[in-house]
């Protein structure tokens, strides 16, 4: 049972007839006329108990695009419905109209449209829809609250995909260069050829010399498929928000790019998501479908308010690559929380394997060491310069301990550390 605003007007109008005769018969009469017409408009409102709803959405949308979210609703009542009509989408979902008028005849149905445009990534989800069916004076409604449930997955962006063509190019120049024959090394089976001195005789193919009555070798490409490892820290430093933007999610848009380019170019990439407990993994059996099962697994991620737990890592790799592998990091390099638990680990995990850490660089950390006309401003500048030195001494010790470090501002990080990969890849170290 609603109260409208046309029945608030009705009863100030009251107040004409009360002060042009004050007396207790006419507050009655009026009290008595407003609730007639209250309760008359109440019971000929339609009844929203005869509504069936049904949602219609995508399964998932990217981020800052937009989708149309439908409700199907069937008035089985015996009243023509005059509603207003709320689909209760969370804000960050960005309803353009969740409140929209419906004028439904009995026994029809209609679709109301919800245009959708999502501010943040993840699970969004729409659990109930108002319905406020007013009588046919307006001033008494009926609303009933009814559970329809939606769920919309919004995926990563990923803006850093303009990046792709010219690094793919770049590879495809370096395999060029670089696909050289190398006679009895290799695991990758070429072409045969002619026998010449020196060649080593385990690689003659006695069937090919039989067939050609002359000696023949078999030729083997470089083995190209590598295997790198992509470590994600969700921890409470990845919930920083750097160019209006977490951490966590410009780690992504670098994780996706880094993994899209190793995958064209051949090798084998595996993705974890962690702090104390793995919260996203995906393999490297998706290939040939890897973006679609990272972006998937990546969407629902968000930042725990718990501290990594670094011991765990040389394990989690050692599970996911026995042989040597290219690991990345991708986490912040902010002194104290580094010192104790990343360093360390990178000492253990640069003996087997190849190690490159990834951070986002605030930019305003190079803003502020520069302001300096105020007192206040030179304080803030010491605490920059002091923050941009710990991290420089960071980066010392993690170069000391054998990992390659990518630290770069959001916009930069993702081409910067795909950069990385090109570069390690042409000295061979992969």
């Amino acid at each position: 049972m609603v109260i409208t605003g046309r029945l608030v007007l009705l009863a100030l109008l009251g107040l004409i007839p009360i002060v042009l005769f004050p007396q207790p018969v006419t507050i009655l009469c009026w009290v008595a006329l407003l609730i007639v017409v209250f309760l008359l408009d109440f019971l000929l409102a339609a009844s929203p108990r005869g509504l069936r709803f049904a949602r219609q959405l995508p399964e998932s949308v990217r981020l800052d695009e937009s989708c149309l979210s439908t409700l199907v609703i069937a008035n089985n009542g015996k009243r023509r419905l005059r509603a207003l009509v709320r689909d209760g989408w969370q804000p960050s979902a960005g309803a353009a109209n969740p409140r929209q008028k419906l004028d439904l005849p009995a026994q029809q149905r209609r679709r109301l449209t919800v245009s959708l445009r999502p501010r943040r990534r993840g699970d969004l989800s729409s659990q109930q829809v108002t319905v406020r069916s007013f009588g046919p004076l307006g001033v008494a409604a009926r609303q009933l609250t009814v559970t329809v449930p939606g769920r919309l997955r919004v995926l990563p962006p990923f803006r850093s995909k303009r990046h792709l063509p010219s690094k793919l190019r770049r590879l495809r120049e370096l395999d060029g260069r670089a696909a050289v024959q190398i006679r009895g090394a290799g695991t990758e089976f070429d072409s045969l050829r002619d026998y010449v001195r020196g060649d080593d005789v385990r690689s003659i193919d006695w069937r090919a010399t039989a067939r050609r009555q002359a000696v023949v070798v078999r030729t083997w490409r470089p083995e190209r498929d590598r295997r790198v490892v992509i470590v994600m820290d969700t921890s409470r430093t990845s919930a920083a928000r750097i160019d209006d933007e977490p951490r966590l999610d410009t780690e992504i848009e670098a994780a996706l790019l880094l993994s899209v380019l190793a995958d064209r170019g051949g090798d084998r990439v595996d993705f974890l998501a962690f702090d104390r407990r793995a919260r996203a993994r995906v393999a490297s059996s998706h290939k040939g479908n890897l973006l679609s099962a990272l972006v998937q697994a990546m969407a629902p991620l968000d930042s725990e308010l718990i501290e990594m737990d670094w011991t765990q890592i040389p394990a989690q790799v050692r599970a996911i690559s026995a042989h040597r592998s290219l690991v990345v990091l991708l986490t912040s390099l902010d002194s104290g929380a580094a010192e104790e638990g990343l360093i360390p680990m990178v000492n253990q995990l640069s003996q087997n394997h190849l190690v490159v850490v990834a951070s986002v660089l605030d930019p305003v950390l190079g803003e502020l060491r520069v302001q300096r006309s105020s007192s206040t401003e030179v304080y803030r500048a010491a605490a920059a310069e002091r923050a941009i030195l710990d991290r420089a001494a960071v980066t010392a010790q993690l170069r000391q301990a054998g990992a390659e470090v990518v630290d770069a501002n959001p916009a930069e990080l993702p081409p910067k550390l795909a950069d990385m990969y090109i570069r390690l890849k042409a000295a061979g170290r992969l």
